[in-house]
C-alpha cells in the first residue's frame, strides 16, 4: 500500500504524514527531504543555483524512485502534482489524498512553520496572501485529481493534528477494504 498526501505548502502534509505513518506502522517519506538528501543540498540552493526547471526534473526522478517502496506514506511538495505527468503517475501508483486549506490557513501554517520556503521567503503578510491565492488557483485543478480530499483547519494544537490523522486513517482503511472486495 502507498498513500501520497498532496496539497499546497503549509497544508500539513509532513506533519500529518509522519503521525499517520507512525499510527499505521508504515514508512514515512517527505519527497523534499529525499531530494535534499540525494543531492546533498537544500531545495532553496537547487532553486537558486540550477533554477526551478532543474528542480522539477530532480523532483520527478525522485518521485519515481520513492514510489518503488511499499507500505509508504509520502508527502510531496506543493508543486509536485502540477508538473509533467506527476499527478497521473501518483494516482496510478498510490492512493492520493488532497489536504485542502484556505489561503488564510495556509498563510498561518507557513508563518508558524518557520522553515525556509524558496517561493515565499521575504514576503509580507499581504504579499504572501496574494501569492498563495493566485498560485492555489493555478494548482487547484491538479490537486482535485486526488482520489480523496479532506479540508484542513488552522492547526494550533496537537489534538487538532490527532483529529485530522484519524480522518486520514478512516479514508485509508475504507480504501483498503474497498480494494479487497
Amino acid at each position: 500500500m502507498r498513500v501520497i498526501l498532496i496539497g499546497y505548502m503549509g497544508a500539513g502534509k509532513t506533519t500529518f504524514g509522519k503521525a499517520l505513518a507512525q499510527q499505521m506502522d508504515m514508512t514515512f517519506c517527505d519527497l523534499d527531504w529525499y531530494i535534499e538528501e540525494q543531492n546533498r543540498t537544500t531545495i532553496s540552493q537547487i532553486f537558486k543555483n540550477e533554477g526551478e526547471t532543474a528542480f522539477r526534473e530532480k523532483e520527478r526522478e525522485a518521485l519515481h524512485k520513492v514510489m518503488q517502496q511499499d507500505n509508504l506514506i509520502l508527502a510531496v511538495g506543493g508543486g509536485t502534482p502540477c508538473f509533467y505527468d506527476n499527478i497521473d503517475f501518483m494516482n496510478q501508483k498510490a492512493h492520493t489524498i488532497y489536504l485542502s486549506a484556505t489561503p488564510e490557513t495556509l498563510k498561518a501554517h507557513i508563518r508558524m512553520g518557520g522553515s525556509k520556503r524558496p517561493l515565499v521567503d521575504g514576503k509580507t503578510d499581504e504579499e504572501l496572501t496574494e501569492f498563495i491565492t493566485t498560485s492555489l488557483k493555478k494548482r487547484e485543478s491538479y490537486y482535485q485529481k486526488a482520489a480523496d480530499t479532506i479540508t484542513i483547519p488552522t492547526i494550533t494544537r496537537q489534538e487538532e493534528i490527532d483529529e485530522c490523522v484519524e480522518v486520514l486513517k478512516k479514508i485509508i482503511i475504507n480504501r483498503v477494504s474497498q480494494q479487497k472486495k
